[in-house]
């Protein structure tokens, strides 16, 4: 049976208020048939569910089923737009294409498109209350009271705010969308939410409140305290359209008649926390008392810089349940959530009026127990509650969250229990699409620390910690860890929607800031605000990875002038076109082998630089080549061998030897393909005898870490790869396991093996640039890799590592489910794999023992692996790697048995010979 299923819209379902004027469609192929690709494909854009109205109706021979654009008559504000999909396919043994019936319909709802769509006016109260302690403006609200007449048939809200904001009508909440309208930099670009509130309007009288914080806008940001750094004044605005089944339509908007109404948050700040007085509530009903008029004042600010949601909300996305309510030695009561996460804790108390009660967050207990927080630095991260006495009262914060593991409660009353607490898990609302777990419990643990690592840092914007005074979008951190967050979450939109603002941060010469959106302005590193390379460098990698990963080639399009932009900024830097040796370099950021006290790791800086300006320039020829820009390709494709060139020259010594004798150098070097062939295998030696001298140890930074047990294993040391990768002691990720970690350290010696502490300057416990191991993890041991962008076409070849018996890898890419698991028992390997429809992979099946009895047992149990389906045109066959009846199998004794397989569902069992030995020095 040939289904078509999973419609998606510009990567999401269903979505509402979309800005794009061609979203894109996507949908995945089910099937029983095995080697199954689409042949053709007819899709249908409707103004109802029931097609009757088409408005777009496509026919193609095509295989494209990921990211197809809408090219329809132009599309109009508010107006929502069904779409089915029918295809022709055709899998092994089909003489002919086979036609499905008609997908389930789904649909996009359009935003305002235009800036005449808009009537409501920006809003602000006529004077703000200022808190002394922390010198932060209180949040306001505002409220509109309206009739309707009749019966409504749609209503629908356009809101954003300069700060953030919340929606309630009739004293429900609107949307479960949280610090809207999310963080861009608003001198450039404000994201509109829609929702759609048709459920939530009453018969007759109606109220509406929006209370309305401080946020990114004008609270405090960065280290250096800095407030206002977009502007001084919050503000709402809000649009309501109501249609009504009589044809009839009614706008809502923010306009001077809004009232000013009270509110029980005395002060919310992201780093701060939130101070809130229960004894000023609005009535349960949501409607306020208003003693005193108050009137709303409109303000100007342009409606220019609206654009429509680009990546998925924050939301709620976990509840945890305390594991243990404590007495420390100091006699302080401390929560344990057994969790490192970000969001807030919610909940219930029942105290007289007026009792004071405070939350305190941090991260780790010290070495004795107690609560410890200095390294949250100056983030104040606490909740300060004054209760209501109406009984039980329930709260969780609204503009603010915390990094935490551990709360210290103050001034709770005797009695309470850790069920009356619950961790809420807030992050940007991005789809889980990945899994990987082995027979190893600690490995487990590790995956489960990137995944939390991540959970904690991607709420709107990358950032690189949760919890002090920063929560800063380092471009560094996120270029590292692009890869590895693009399997554990589909991060298409997020990074889309951030390197949008890192487009418009950029500076004229083509700098880019060290943080996007850029709130340092020239207060970091040289005072200049231009970043180095591998933060920088950003601004190529990152849209480089999300085509790969998701096969979406407008995010090359929409950032190439930013691409090639960063690559002529690096080329005037340099004292020789094509080397970048001046200026100040973060380098190997924290790497162990650096001199005491510094930063910056031992690799030469300007080594680093030279080695990433080749590799972002190798990237914008690609690009070029793939947007069809010849001339630019032919450019920097010669520039890029220049580099390669120039980096040999300078960096390479008469002996074939880097002059930076570090791991990074060598990783780097390596994984660049800056080593000129002769000389590949004395540095791949060098690596293994630097590791070697640290006692089978790493100690390399940001920089070396995410390529080092790619390197060594691509180059036939997946063995040591496999060594430092099960290490368990310092410095290692394991290490970081066995202190009880749960989400991702800083430094490596975050916590000391003597139960000390790094330091207090710069010690995050959430800070996910060293899961860039996640990357090693997929690709080596699950053996999930892809051969084409968007997993068109995959590479599935594990290497088992010596000390696991099984593990399972299961990858959600644009075309369905990827899947690979393996167990070794008895001396026999199973190996499962299962490849989505209309996709191929080379499978290679490590370990065989007896290749000509497993050829010919795969060829009698396949078929189609070695005669594909008689009707694939010749090209398409080309195209997929098969060739007929020809010589499909390759044998290699360390890698094990390479074919190409179509679509479908495997099982292979043959005896099995462990293809990686322990480390031994002789192979050197």
């Amino acid at each position: 049976m040939l289904k078509v299923k999973t419609l998606r819209c510009e990567h999401f379902n269903n979505p509402i208020g979309l800005g794009c004027p061609k979203p894109r469609l996507s949908w995945h192929i089910e099937s029983d048939s095995m080697h199954v690709t689409q042949k053709r494909v007819q899709l249908q854009v409707a103004l109802n569910a029931a097609f009757d109205s088409l408005i777009w109706n496509h026919f193609a021979y095509s295989e494209q089923s990921v990211l197809v654009p809408y090219e329809g008559p132009p599309l109009e504000s508010g107006q929502r737009y069904y779409y089915r999909v029918k295809v022709w396919a055709q899998g092994a043994g089909d003489a002919e294409p086979q036609e499905s019936a008609w997908s389930e319909p789904a649909f996009w709802e359009m935003g305002l498109l235009h800036e005449q769509d808009w009537k409501a006016q920006w809003i602000t109260v006529q004077k703000r209350s200022i808190h002394e302690g922390f010198q932060a403006r209180a949040p306001f609200a505002t409220t509109k009271t309206f009739s309707v007449e009749g019966k409504v048939s749609k209503a629908v809200i356009y809101a954003t705010c300069l700060g953030l904001y919340e929606l309630q009508l009739n004293g429900q909440r609107v949307g479960e969308a949280y610090f809207t309208p999310g963080w861009t930099d608003y001198n450039d670009r404000i994201q509109v939410q829609t929702y759609d509130v048709t459920d939530l309007i009453g018969e007759q009288h109606n109220s509406i409140t929006a209370t309305v914080g401080e946020g990114w806008y004008s609270g405090y940001l960065g280290w250096q305290k800095r407030k206002d750094t977009y502007g001084d004044t919050n503000a709402l605005l809000l649009q309501m359209k109501i249609s009504y089944e009589d044809g009839r339509t009614e706008l809502i908007c923010s306009d001077a008649t809004w009232e000013e109404t009270g509110s029980a948050i005395l002060m919310s700040d992201i780093y701060n926390g939130e101070i809130y007085d229960a004894r000023l509530a609005l009535p349960k009903d949501g409607n306020p008392t208003v003693n005193e008029r108050k009137m709303m004042k409109v303000m100007p600010f342009p409606l220019s810089h609206l654009v429509a949601q680009e990546n998925e909300p924050v939301r709620i996305m976990n509840r945890l349940r305390p594991v243990e309510l404590i007495r420390t030695p100091k006699g302080e009561l401390v929560l344990n959530l057994g969790q490192n996460m970000v969001g807030w804790l919610e909940f219930k108390v029942k105290a007289p009026r007026g009792t004071i009660l405070n939350l305190v967050h941090g991260e780790v207990l010290d070495r004795d127990g107690n609560f410890y927080r200095d390294n949250i630095r100056d983030a104040a991260q606490q909740i300060t509650y004054i209760c209501s006495g109406n009984g039980t009262e329930t709260y969780r914060p609204h503009f603010t969250f915390q990094g935490f593991q551990y709360v210290k409660l103050e001034g709770f009353p005797d009695g309470i229990t850790i069920e009356d607490f619950t961790g809420v898990v807030l992050h940007s609302g991005m789809e889980p699409i990945g899994t990987f777990e082995t027979s190893d419990p600690k490995l487990n643990q590790l995956q489960h620390n990137i995944v939390w690592g991540q959970k904690g840092n991607f709420l709107d914007v990358p950032t690189d910690c949760p919890q002090r005074d920063e929560r800063l979008g380092w471009t560094g951190d996120a270029q590292i860890f692009a890869r590895t967050a693009s399997f554990n979450m589909n991060a298409a939109s997020f990074f889309r929607k951030w390197l949008k603002d890192l487009a418009y941060n950029q500076m004229e010469d083509g700098a880019v800031p060290f943080v996007v959106p850029d709130v340092l302005k020239g207060t970091f590193a040289d005072n200049t605000g231009r970043t180095t390379a591998a933060w920088g460098d950003a601004a190529v990698i990152c849209p480089w990875t999300i085509y790969q990963c998701y096969g979406d080639k407008q995010i090359l399009a929409q950032q190439y002038e930013s691409m090639k932009a960063w690559v002529d900024y690096v080329r005037a830097q340099g004292n020789e076109e094509c080397l970048w040796d001046t200026g100040l370099q973060l380098g190997d950021w924290l790497a162990l082998d650096s001199e005491e006290g510094s930063y910056f790791g031992a690799t030469d800086g300007t080594l680093v630089a030279t080695a990433y300006f080749a590799y972002s320039t190798q990237i914008v020829a690609q690009t070029a080549k793939l947007l069809n820009r010849y001339t630019d390709y032919k450019t920097y494709q010669s520039l890029h061998e220049g580099i390669k060139a120039a980096f040999a020259a300078r960096y390479f010594n008469e002996a074939g030897q880097l002059t930076s004798k570090t791991q990074t150098a060598q990783v780097i070097a390596l994984h660049f393909d800056l080593v000129p062939e002769e000389h590949k295998k004395q540095v791949i030696q060098e690596l293994v005898r630097l590791i070697e001298q640290k006692n089978m140890h790493l100690d390399t930074g940001f920089v070396g870490t995410p390529y080092l047990c790619l390197v060594l294993s691509d180059n036939g040391y997946a063995d040591v790869a496999y060594t430092l990768l099960f290490q368990n002691d310092y410095p290692s990720w394991l290490y970081q396991v066995e202190r009880g970690a749960t989400t991702m350290w800083e430094h490596w010696d975050s916590i000391r093996e003597d139960g000390s502490f790094w330091s207090t300057a710069m010690n995050s416990f959430n800070h996910y640039s060293y899961g860039s191991i996640g990357d090693f993890m997929y690709r080596s041991i699950a053996g999930i890799d892809l051969l084409e962008a968007g997993y068109k076409k995959s590479r599935i070849a594990p290497k088992p590592p010596v000390n696991l018996t099984s593990a399972r890898g299961k990858l959600e890419t644009p075309y369905g489910a990827l899947e690979v698991q393996w167990q070794i028992v008895e001396g026999k390997m199973l190996l499962e794999v299962n490849i989505p429809h209309n996709t191929t992979a080379v499978i290679t099946l490590p370990g065989v023992k007896e290749p000509d009895v497993l050829q010919r047992t795969i060829a009698a149990q396949y078929p189609s692996i070695a005669n594909p389906p008689v009707n694939i045109p010749p090209e398409l066959a080309g195209k997929m790697g098969i060739e007929g009846n020809a010589e499909v199998f390759q044998h290699n004794g360390e890698n094990g048995l390479t074919f190409t397989a179509g679509s479908g569902q495997y099982t292979f069992q043959y005896k099995y010979e462990p293809a990686l030995a322990p480390v031994h020095a002789s192979r050197r």
